[in-house]
């Protein structure tokens, strides 16, 4: 280890080193984006995902719903409590979606475009 240090040492302190870095600021001046041949269809794919996503929750409520209907109608406790499982199941499914879609197109939109 100490020889490691040593030569560390020997570099930092020669008077005849050179940085490898251009002068000035050795980070460029880029602003990274997508090509908007990229960059419009990825965005219509990931909005049409989150919409039929939470399309497929609102019908697996309402789904749920009828369940519970013909669960309590026809005296089938089984199938009423099935349906509020699903009720339940869609909301929390709706509200991952659309927590996730809007994190991913917030993060995706980072760009500064």
């Amino acid at each position: 280890m100490s020889q490691i240090l040593e030569t560390l040492h020997i570099l930092a302190a020669d008077p005849n080193w050179k940085d490898l870095a251009a002068p000035g600021d050795p980070v460029p001046d880029y602003t990274p984006a997508l090509p908007d041949e990229v960059n419009n269809p990825v965005k219509q794919i990931l909005a049409w995902t989150a919409g039929l996503g939470l399309a497929g929750a609102v019908l697996g409520g309402l789904v749920g719903w009828a369940l519970v209907a013909v669960g309590h109608n026809t005296e089938r406790a089984q199938l009423a409590a099935r349906g509020k499982q699903g009720i339940v199941w869609s909301l929390i499914g709706a509200g991952g979606i659309g927590v996730t879609a809007s994190l991913v197109m917030a993060f995706y939109n980072m760009t500064g475009k």
